[in-house]
């Protein structure tokens, strides 16, 4: 029987958490209420207005079933809104309101404080080795998630 800390798996587990520690414990000392997965949606929608629950779940990596409550969520705090798509009656297209925009630029130092928070017992090469083997492994195994990545589909 092999160790945990020789599994890829714990470790991916045990990052996952001290990197969701440091990201809400950043981002609430800057006075938001995000989460990660709250923060990824918001991006997302402001690089790609317009796009319906499906299409930010699959640009963010998440769930389709579980993407309504990040929404609603986000939607509760006034930070986006929903509107039916002219194109399907079925979907729902998101839109970032001002108070939205406001909300990423000012928390954006506290997630970047995070991201070099995470990396912190790395040097600057080693560090962009991780991120780089990091993309190569999740690039491998995407097909394999549950909520893999998908890019957004042109209108």
């Amino acid at each position: 029987m092999r160790d945990n800390n020789e599994m890829p798996g714990h470790l991916a587990r045990r990052f996952q958490q001290s990197a969701v520690a440091v990201f809400l414990a950043e981002v609430e000392e800057a006075g938001f209420d995000l989460t990660p997965v709250q923060y990824a949606a918001l991006a997302a929608i402001k690089m790609n207005p317009g796009i319906d629950q499906v299409t930010l779940a699959g640009l963010i990596a998440y769930d389709r079933t579980t993407i309504t409550g990040v929404v609603d969520r986000l939607v509760q705090k006034g930070l986006l809104v929903r509107h039916a798509s002219p194109r399907d009656r079925r979907a729902r297209e998101l839109q970032i309101t001002e108070g939205g925009k406001r909300t990423l630029r000012a928390i954006t130092p506290a997630v970047e404080a995070a991201q070099h928070t995470m990396l912190r017992g790395l040097t600057e090469k080693e560090g962009a080795e991780l991120m780089r083997l990091l993309r190569k492994a999740i690039t491998a195994g995407n097909e394999l998630s549950r909520a893999p990545l998908r890019a957004a589909n042109p209108l």
